[in-house]
This record gives structure tokens, sequence and C-alpha cells, in this order.
């Protein structure tokens, strides 16, 4: 039996299950794809990607970190960096040459390496890794700020990164008489050019092809993935490398324009950019040679320490001194750096390069990368999200709730939550909707919440939950529908306002949110007719003296239970749970009646519609 499909299903479903691991125990997914890969390769032997897959390893390496940074440069809206854009340019044009140049020495002074091995080596440090930094941010609710400032720089510096190693190893040859000065002068220029007018011009293309209806939808995905894989092939027949440029400027083209379905290809792609780090950290690092690993001495763990403490935070402060950036903001930066696949795919091939040129020490390139990587993914792997809280950098440390549409009903519930530490904001496009809200002093965003605004200022991802309750049942569905992929579908709810429609008038089950009760008649003229009846949101702590059972005991049969809060902050809604009760140390949120007087011997709930004549509540 072949082992290759054997091991190339291992790869995938060891990549996958590793990154389902680090999101269920909350630690940094690269971490565990990393001791993934070292078990695979190193420790056991297992797969040995040079001659499991030969002569198209080193392509499929390279044509996978293109598609990673397109991906990259589609997340790279210019609206996100109005703030930070003089911040952002002199990170990459300033930071970067910094770097490049200090590390250079660091290794030809620490580590003893010859200038080429150590010039190229400089180049490949200067990346910062989209791969790792983009699961990274994913895991704090960090403000926009040094996001944006880590997120261009990443995905940027990526392509950038590669491109001076390149500069750096065809310049050897040159000095070496194994090119002509005017060849290498000639294919910088002509690659840059290709890269950022190329790069630009085949995201133009796209986009013409796309809003014009020359393409059909179940195609768009697939010929972007095509295109990208050819733009990156031809501008490397000109540069080696320089179609990681190409495509990165692509993505950006791509993600400034105003395609309708620039969400879905942005969702099509993270998919196959999930699969593809997944795979190239176990494959990058199953590649390592046991005996480079233990070449490393002192003088590799010094340079080390030296990129991570000296290097990198020095080159953030000269980059972005005078730009505005507060200090707390350039220390967050400073610190955070981790290194991720391209610096791992492109030190391979560089190293194998200059050895069969004739620098002896040049295969020695891929373990000081590679304790580098490993460094860095762990030191700022577990210590960015208390680093950004310690800083005071995070804008929601605790999961919040996103109310779209203000009124009594969603004041009363938001004004509870936000008592017991849960970060709300109501959403509404009438002034008078986020009026009560303002009154009760919580945080409200007056506009459209599904308009680029509200894309570039609030950052729905710091949201667990979204609940949808205006008096526009279609547009209620359209808010969950739309906001789904980003908080999670289990976690979106929509309260009706009217009857629920017949099965021939109902939408199809993948659109809308759930019912936010368990009783999916529960309409928001319900909840309104209620609370004029002196119903109101209770919040509820369970104790090892007052369980659930007490409590269910203690309230009237009518209340509705509608979430409750963990000790850390998670929200449990009951909706969506099966099966599952509050525990001591939970706090239960409820909508129930009022606590009947002493001597009175019931209590009234309206069910039905109030007669014509009868006052109705205030909206």
């Amino acid at each position: 039996m072949d082992p290759i499909p054997l091991k190339l299903a291992i790869i995938a479903s060891g990549g996958i299950f590793a990154q389902w691991v680090a999101w269920r125990l909350r630690l940094p997914a690269i971490v565990l794809l990393l001791i993934t890969g070292f078990v695979l390769g190193p420790v056991t032997g297992y797969i040995n990607p040079a001659e499991d897959f030969g002569d198209i390893y080193r392509p499929v390496v390279s044509m996978a970190v293109a598609v990673i940074l397109f991906e990259g440069g589609l997340t790279l809206n210019l609206a996100s960096i109005r703030e930070t854009s003089k911040a952002v340019r002199r990170l990459i044009l300033i930071g970067g040459p910094l770097v490049w140049l200090m590390t250079t020495m660091a290794a030809r002074l620490v580590v003893g390496l010859s200038w080429p091995s150590s010039l190229v080596l400089g180049a490949i440090l200067v990346v910062t890794g989209p791969t790792v930094v983009m699961p990274l941010l994913r895991q704090t609710q960090l403000a926009s700020r040094p996001a944006a400032l880590l997120r261009w720089e990443a995905i940027v510096n990526d392509a950038v990164g590669a491109l001076f190693a390149v500069v750096a190893f065809e310049s050897f040859l040159v000095m070496h008489g194994s090119h002509e000065p005017l060849r290498l002068v000639v294919s910088l220029l002509l690659a840059a050019a290709v890269a950022i007018g190329g790069g630009s011009a085949a995201g133009s293309g796209i986009i013409w092809a796309f809003t014009r209806g020359y393409v059909p939808e179940y195609l768009k995905a697939p010929l972007l993935l095509a295109t990208v894989l050819a733009a990156h092939a031809l501008t490397n027949m000109i540069l080696e490398e320089a179609g990681l440029l190409t495509v990165t400027v692509m993505g950006i083209r791509l993600a400034n324009s105003r395609i309708a379905s620039l969400a879905e290809l942005r969702r099509f792609k993270e998919t196959i950019t999930i699969l593809l780090v997944s795979g190239l950290f176990l494959l990058l690092t199953a590649a390592l040679d046991t005996e480079a690993i233990r070449s490393l001495d002192l003088r590799a763990a010094g340079f080390v320490l030296l990129v991570m403490f000296l290097i990198r935070p020095v080159a953030v402060f000269l980059a972005t001194a005078g730009t505005g950036v507060k200090p707390a903001e350039q220390l967050f930066v400073g610190w955070i750096a981790p290194r991720g696949v391209v610096a791992v795919a492109v030190s391979g091939l560089f190293a194998v390069a200059l050895a069969d040129n004739g620098v002896a020490d040049g295969a020695e390139i891929v373990p000081i990368v590679f304790a580098v990587v490993v460094a860095t993914v762990f030191a700022h792997g577990f210590t960015l999200v208390p680093l950004a809280s310690w800083l005071g950098l995070t804008t929601a440390a605790k999961p919040g709730v996103l109310f779209v549409g203000g009124s009594a009903v969603t004041t009363s519930l938001a004004k509870v939550l936000k008592e017991h530490g849960v970060p709300v904001l109501v959403a509404d496009t009438e002034w008078g909707g986020i009026r009560e809200p303002r009154l009760a002093d919580i945080p409200v965003y007056f506009g459209e919440i599904l308009s680029e605004d509200a894309h570039d200022t609030v950052d729905a991802k710091r949201f667990a939950a979204v609940i949808a309750a205006t008096p526009n049942d279609a547009y209620n569905t359209l808010v969950c529908t739309d906001l789904g992929p980003e908080v999670g579908r289990s976690t979106v709810f929509e309260i009706r306002s009217g009857p629920r429609p017949s099965e021939r008038q109902s939408l199809n089950f993948t659109l809308g949110g759930r019912p936010l009760t368990r009783d999916p008649e529960m309409r928001l003229l319900d909840f309104q007719l209620d609370q004029a009846l002196g119903w109101g949101f209770q919040a509820t702590r369970l104790t090892d003296a007052f369980r659930f059972a007490a409590y269910q005991e203690s309230r009237a049969p009518e209340t509705r239970i509608i979430l409750w809060k963990k000790p850390s902050g998670r929200l449990v809604f009951f909706t969506s749970t099966k099966g599952g009760n509050p525990e001591p140390g939970d706090v239960i949120v409820s909508f129930a009646p009022p606590r009947p007087e002493k001597n009175a011997t019931s209590t009234v709930r309206l069910t039905e519609k109030p007669d014509s004549d009868a006052p109705l509540p205030p909206e």
C-alpha cells in the first residue's frame, strides 16, 4: 500500500485536530502545530517531506504561502489605518530595513556566520508572519491601533522580507561573478513593476469581471484562486519570491473594492488558509534535520534573545517615534513579533541555494530560523493576552452582547447585563431608538450596523452574541444572517415582531437566528406588554446553598430564562443548550413577573391581544 495518501491524510487531520484542541483549551494554535509536526518528523521520523514528496515539495510550499499572503491582503482595508497610516508606513519602510541591518550584524558577530548567510538570515527574520499573528489576534480583543499595526506589518513584511532575502542572495551571486550587476538591477526593477503594477492590475481585472457579471457565482472563488497562483508563478519567473508581493498587492486591491461577493470570497479563502497553515506548519516542522537541531548552541540562544529583546523593540521605537503611537502601544508592538510559515519556508529555500553555491554555513540558517520561530511563537503566544490587558490595550476583556434595535426591552436587558460586567452595545438607525439606552448610560451606535462604517468602527468579533430586536422581522433575519459567520451561528438571536409565518411564507432554516426564549411564539410586543404589567429582567446568582432546583422553585412558572453568565465571563444562552443547567457561581438572567404582594391571591399575565379600547404600552 502506498503510504503517501495516508501521510497526507495524517497531515490534514493532524493539523485541524491541533487547531481544534487549541480552540478548546484556549492555547495558541501554532504551538500545538509545532509540537505535532515535531513528533511526526524529527521524533518519530514518520514524515520526511523532502523524501516523501520529492521535487514538488518546495513548489507546493511556495504556492501555499502565496495563497496565505493573498488571503491576508484581503483583510487589509485602508480605512482601518486612517489613524495609523504614517506609523504603518514607517514600520515597514524604516522598521524592516533596521531589523535586517541589526539582525545581520548579530548573526555575523554573535553566531559567527559568513556575511552571505548573515545577510540572508537577517532578511528572512524581517517577517513577522500573518500565519501566527492573525490567529493570535483572534484570541484577544485588542485595540484597533496596535491590531492594525501588527496586521499590516505581518502581511506586507512577509513579502518584503522574502524580497530582501532574494536581494541579499542575488547580490552574493553578483559579487562572486555568477551574475552580472546589470541583470540584478534590471530584474529588481522589473519585478517591482510587475509585482506592484501587475498585482494591482490583476485585482482590477477581477473587480471588473465580477461587477459586470462576466463570471458566474460558482466560478468566482475558483477563478480567484487560479489567478493568484498564476500571478505568483509568472512574477517568480522574473525574480524568485517576487510573486509574494504580487499576490499581497492583489489582495489589498480587492479588499478595498466594492465587490458584493467579497465577504463570501473572504470566508472561502479563510477556510483554505486554515488548512494550508495547519498543513504547512506540520510539513515544515517535520522537515527539520535532527542533527541540525542538535547543532544549536549558546551562540544561537544569544542570537535569539537579541532578536526578541533588543533588535525588535529598538526598531519599532525608532520607526514609530513621532507618529502618534503611544508608548504602551510601542512596547506592545515591539514585543509581539512571532515568526511563522514564510520564515521557515524561505529559509529552507535559501539554505539549499547558498550551500549549492559554495557557502559552507548556509545550511545553518534553517535551525536558527526554526529556533526563532519556536521561541517567538511560545513567548508571544502565551504573553499577548496578559500583556495587552496589563497595558490597557484591550477593547473588551469579556464577551459582550450586541443589540440591534433600541427599545425599552433591549435597554432593560442591556442594563442588567452591564451591571454584571458584560460589555453591551445597542445599535439603531433611528435617533429615537438609541434615546433610552443613552439615558441609561449604555454604549450606543447610531447608524446602520451592516454598513462599511460599522465594519470599521464596530468589531463584531468582540461580541459573544447578537440580539436583533427591531420591528422589522426581515431586517432582523438579515442582521443575524450577515453577522452569524463572525459571531457564531449558535449565538445570533432575533425577537420577532409579527406572528410566526406559515410554512409557505417562512424563510429557509439557514437564514436568521434562534429565538431568544424557548417559546418561539414570544414576540417583541409580548415583551412590551409584559413590561407594562410589571415584568422585568432579573439577575440571580446561584450558590452551593441556592442551586438551580431551588431557583426554579422560588420563581413563578411563567419565568423565562434568557441566559446565564459563568464565573469566567462566558455567556450561555438557554435556547442554545441541550440538557445543561446553570451551576453554583453562575448568574442567571431571566424575564420574570413581579413578585406577588402579601395577601395577593394571583398574578395575572396578559397573553392575548388587548382590547382595542385598552391603552397600549409605551414603545
